[in-house]
Formats: structure tokens, C-alpha cells, sequence
């Protein structure tokens, strides 16, 4: 009995002790997962501390050329989610999402800024003008991956289209009794079957 209770004790202690440690491996495998996004999005310290280095001026004296007033007029009507504009690429728009999250200073600064002073399509204009030289290269992978993904994709389609393609013409029925050599044989039969016939009479 002694022994049953202390194997017991062992054994939830045990359990307690590994507890801390599933939840650390969670949390890490979490952390990691969220470190790779970013990277892959551009989000690194040397680009956060250069956002965090943005003023309020930084944006309101930043000349931009003008744009379609269509676009603009786009941009004025509002649209898309609350972080960032629907005009975005997809990559720009989910960095914009993790660039907001990890630099208060700077959604504090688009808070400021829009749409009272700057229209949101321009407020995000500008930052990526300002950032170009610390994201371009992550960007410009993203797209490459893009392109590379959807050439595989075409070539998928292609091999199933040409694989379906061979199992129709395998799957073709075959020709019709009294076409092509089938008829001939018919015709011999018929013929000799008349002569015979013929030979029958004449006798």
C-alpha cells in the first residue's frame, strides 16, 4: 500500500513538473511561428526602430504626386477594414497590420493624421515611400514566391487536363458493328450466302 502511494506521488508530481514545460514549448513554437511571419513580411528591428523615428511632420510635409480622382475619390469613400486600405497589395496590407501592431508609435500617428490631414490611401503611400529601402527585397520575394506558386498551380492543372484527355481517348467506345472492315466482312458473307443460293437453284 505504501508503495502504490508513493508511486502515486511520483507519478503526479511528475505530471505537475511537465506542465510548465508543454506550456513553454507552446508558447515557444507560438513565438517562433510569429517571428517567421514577420520576417517574412519585413518586420525587423532595424525597420521598427526607423518607424519609430516618424513624426507627426514626418508625414504632414511628405509631397506626394498627385493621384487619379478616381483612386482618391475611392480613398475618401472609405471602404476596407479599419486598419488598413483595401487599395493595399496583400502583402503590403498584412505588414501594415504587423507594422501597427509592433509600433504604437506609429498608429498613434495615423490616428492623428487620418482622415482629417491625410486620406488613409495617402497616409499609407507615404509610409511605404519612407520604408522602401527596408522592405523592398522581403517584398519583392513575397511576389517572386506569388508568381512561383501560381506557375506550379498552371502546370498541375495542365498535367490533369492531359491526363484526363488520355484516359478519354482510351475510354472511347469501339466502332459500330457494319462500319469499316466489320462491313466488308458483312458484305463477303452476303455474297457467298447468294451463291450458294444461286448454285442450290440451278441444280
Amino acid at each position: 500500500m505504501e508503495v502504490y502511494s508513493w508511486l502515486k506521488r511520483s507519478l503526479s508530481r511528475r505530471q505537475k513538473s511537465s506542465l510548465p514545460t508543454s506550456t513553454s514549448t507552446a508558447d515557444n513554437n507560438k513565438n517562433s511561428a510569429q517571428k517567421t511571419e514577420e520576417r517574412f513580411y519585413g518586420i525587423t528591428d532595424q525597420l521598427i526602430e526607423f518607424v519609430k523615428s516618424f513624426s507627426f511632420d514626418t508625414f504632414k510635409n511628405f509631397s506626394l504626386p498627385d493621384v487619379e480622382e478616381g483612386v482618391i475619390g475611392a480613398a475618401a469613400d472609405g471602404g476596407g477594414s479599419g486598419n488598413v486600405r483595401d487599395d493595399l497589395s496583400d502583402w503590403q496590407e498584412r505588414h501594415a497590420v504587423l507594422i501597427l501592431s509592433n509600433v504604437k508609435e506609429l498608429s498613434q500617428l495615423r490616428f492623428r493624421l487620418c482622415p482629417g490631414i491625410l486620406k488613409e490611401q495617402e497616409f499609407w503611400r507615404i509610409y511605404f515611400k519612407l520604408v522602401w529601402s527596408y522592405v523592398a527585397e522581403y517584398e519583392l520575394h513575397a511576389i517572386r514566391l506569388a508568381k512561383l506558386k501560381q506557375m506550379r498551380l498552371e502546370n498541375e492543372a495542365e498535367v490533369k487536363f492531359s491526363s484526363y484527355e488520355v484516359e478519354m481517348s482510351e475510354a472511347k467506345p469501339p466502332l459500330p458493328l457494319g462500319s469499316g472492315a466489320s462491313l466488308k466482312s458483312d458484305s463477303y458473307l452476303k455474297e457467298s450466302s447468294n451463291s450458294e443460293t444461286d448454285k442450290v437453284f440451278n441444280n
